[in-house]
């Protein structure tokens, strides 16, 4: 009972337990329904149990579970008593009822995390306890990059099952980039056509001689967003898409020629005068042309997005856009001069200025990476801080919201260890002890502009990931790890208990077996997990602190 990850509030344990049997009732409250669905499928699939239809949710009938709402509750809070009378969740939402129902999961031991009953003698029992808790953060993300390495639907709902049982609650997906564009586009249907395939993958980093010498490629067709945002939605997840503007764009510029910069296209990366999608990695020269057909044609884009994304906010990226083509195209030169703009950072500030303003007529909050700043940020935007700190205290310190995503801290692709087996080493050593002593508000705001951190994200970025293996070996065990820090008030980094968190972990990795996670073991990567020979990119010391 004290084995739980995120660590809650607080737990005030008694002697005793309930047991499920044949007998147990599920009882699910008005506006509850969802989770009782939710809690009845997986527990009856884990344990055999019928867990029939209850009509009280308040746990009277001894061996029952009972659901129901606490309006004095926080919108995410929830209170878990297991006694005499039976297990009762209240929350002071339907999510807040979620998140203990995934509380209830774990106190039932690793096996209730199965698809079926291992055991069907064994029983199932919860202790007699008091849990009261609730978030720190209401922005708990994980950011998975599908366009370097797509995964399949399956593989996506797979992780926003492992985000629900780690309580986190917004699901950046990152759509489209230099090699790959995933999402059909019905008015545009070349992005996929063309766009969401590429010829070849460069196997390891950027600077690695290897080469896969085979197609890939994906997408999502609008049904399967429309699926995947219903069963984040079922999990109280939020789905951001990301739509990458104006650089990080050469899939589209492939598929749609008159978006790039035609005037001084650089095609060196395919010998010829046209552009494909990208099979390499880094930073494409190739970006959005800075013209009202540029703008019209995402327009579209985006008003197709906002049909199958109802989120409050849209992200559009916004990072790494080389202005070199800017700087030496006539087109663009003679946009700033029209524009009366200042030079090429004032065009891209421009630039997503006018998708804020146009997502704001909508409804819709604008975020981007921190590179948004350069040039002056749009009214009600939101950043993403990523390249360190200062990005998201520049704009907390101006009055904007913040999602706090530093690389030195929680780029879950850069290496878990220094040693020779660790598998396409890129980055700096990330520890799981490291994930666990990040602090999501920087030090030096003030009261208001700490309330500007909306909270934290985890980023996965896929270039050295090749499958859905590969990617859970580098989110995992450390996500566990980040979901905690975003979940729970945890004290000051130097004087977290890191040994309890461990202790804690021996359960979880139990629960991570169950449920067929490829994780990074303590002791190092398995055999089958290396990759001998494939180089990475490894930085040596300690991340910059900044």
């Amino acid at each position: 009972m004290t084995e739980l990850i995120p660590r809650p509030r607080g737990v005030l344990a008694d002697s005793g337990e309930v047991r499920l049997t044949a007998h147990s009732q599920l009882s699910a409250g008005p506006a509850t329904e969802g989770v009782g669905h939710w809690l009845r499928t997986v527990l009856r699939e884990a344990t055999g149990l019928p867990l029939r239809e209850g009509r009280a949710p308040d746990g009277t009938d001894g061996d029952g579970i009972g659901l129901r709402l606490d309006p004095g509750l926080g919108p995410e809070e929830y209170r878990l008593v297991s006694d005499g009378s039976g297990v009762l969740v209240e929350g002071g939402s339907a999510a807040g009822v979620f998140w203990g129902a995934q509380t209830l999961r774990q106190l039932l031991g690793p096996d209730a995390y199965r698809r079926a009953p291992v055991d069907r003698d064994r029983t199932w029992a919860v202790p007699h306890l008091t849990i009261e808790d609730s978030p720190r953060f209401p922005w708990r993300g994980l950011m998975l990059d599908v366009a370097r390495h797509f995964m399949p639907k399956e593989g996506v709902l797979r992780y926003l099952d492992l985000m629900a049982a780690h309580k986190l609650n917004v699901f950046h997906f990152h759509l489209t980039d230099d090699q790959g564009w995933r999402v059909r586009i019905e008015r545009y249907p070349r992005l996929t056509e063309v766009g969401s395939w590429r010829p070849r993958t460069k196997f390891g980093h950027r600077a690695s001689p290897l080469w896969e010498e085979k197609p890939h490629g994906g997408f999502y067709t609008q049904d399967d967003i429309r699926e995947i945002v219903a069963y984040a939605a079922e999990r109280h997840i939020t789905v951001v898409p990301e739509i990458d503007v104006p650089g990080h764009s050469q899939a589209a510029i492939a598929a749609y020629p008159e978006l790039g910069n035609t005037d001084v296209i650089t095609a060196s990366v395919t010998g010829g005068t046209a552009l494909s999608v990208w099979d390499s990695w880094g930073i494409s020269p190739n970006v959005l042309a800075p013209t009202d057909n540029t703008l019209r044609f995402y327009e579209g884009v985006f008003e197709e997005v906002l049909g199958l994304f109802p989120s409050e906010f849209i992200h559009v990226g916004g990072d790494e856009c080389l202005k070199d083509q800017w700087r030496v195209s006539p087109a663009a030169q003679a946009r700033i001069k029209e524009l009366g703009l200042a030079d090429e950072d004032a065009l891209q500030s421009w630039f997503i200025g006018h998708f804020a303003k146009w997502l704001s007529a909508r409804g819709r909050r604008l975020i981007g990476w921190d590179e948004i700043l350069e040039g002056g940020i749009a009214e009600g935007a939101a950043v993403s801080s990523w390249r360190g700190y200062g990005g998201g205290i520049a704009a907390a310190r101006a009055g904007h919201d913040v999602v706090m995503c530093p690389e030195q801290h929680v780029y879950l692709d850069h290496r878990q260890a220094d040693g020779a087996d660790e598998p396409v080493p890129i980055g700096y050593v990330r520890t799981l002890e490291d994930v666990y002593r990040f602090e999501p508000v920087p030090a030096g705001l003030d009261e208001s502009e700490a309330r500007r951190i909306l909270g934290t994200q985890a980023n996965v970025w896929t270039e050295v990931m090749e499958d859905q293996a590969r990617v859970d070996y580098q989110a995992f065990p450390r996500l566990a790890a980040f979901a905690e820090v975003a979940w729970s008030a945890l004290p000051a980094p130097a004087d977290r208990d890191f040994a309890d968190f461990e202790r804690r972990m021996t359960a979880h990795y139990r629960r991570l077996d169950a449920l067929g996670v490829a994780y990074r073991p303590p002791s190092g990567p398995l055999p089958w997990q290396r990759r001998p020979g494939v180089p990475g990119r490894p930085l040596d010391g300690p991340p910059p602190n900044r």
